[in-house]
């Protein structure tokens, strides 16, 4: 089957787009629902929205890509859809080259500030996550629905309660979680 050189540059583009953003989406949208499915499902759609639009309507596709899930997430939370994570969010993947007691080390320093974020609320939990992701003040507030000033204003009062927290306190006076 050949298709017309127009809707072949289309595939190409949106594939292209899947290929360069689908696992920071997912990894985004799973953070904001805590359920895996849930993201994927949001996932798919914003890139089956994405079939429907062109090029020269979607100026820069990462920040599109992004508003799309973060609307569509914001909608399933809105609406009670939010189900239980299947995990706590750590990953999987073990790689069996490096020194096990660093790679647990390295663990329990990640789940520890995951516990930290996960006691943000949710709109700076949200602002700071997509804010690790790369994006600018003015592409989360693109994101987010926000003004520049709303998004500065929740990442300042994000990292300052993270830095008050007694347990990252000790992490950063220590490099070491305190110990029970």
């Amino acid at each position: 089957m050949h298709l017309p050189e127009d809707r072949q540059r289309h595939r190409h583009w949106v594939l292209a787009a899947l290929d360069a953003h689908e696992r920071d989406l997912l990894r985004y949208v799973g953070r904001l629902l805590d359920d895996a499915d849930l993201a994927a499902d949001v996932v798919q759609d914003a890139f089956l929205r994405l079939c429907g639009e062109s090029p020269t309507t979607v100026a820069q596709v990462r920040p599109w890509l992004y508003a799309v899930c973060h609307n569509r997430a914001i909608d399933y939370l809105r609406k009670g859809c939010r189900m239980e994570p299947l995990t706590n969010g750590e990953d999987r993947h073990v790689d069996h080259q490096t020194d096990p007691a660093a790679t647990a080390e390295r663990h329990d320093t990640a789940n520890l500030v995951w516990q930290l974020l996960g006691s943000l609320p949710q709109s700076q939990r949200e602002v700071v996550d997509l804010w690790a992701e790369g994006f600018s003040y003015r592409e989360i507030a693109g994101i987010t629905h926000r003004t520049e000033g709303n998004v500065r204003l929740l990442i300042h009062r994000a990292f300052k309660a993270l830095r008050a927290h007694p347990v990252a306190r000790q992490l950063i006076a220590t490099g070491q979680p305190s110990t029970p």
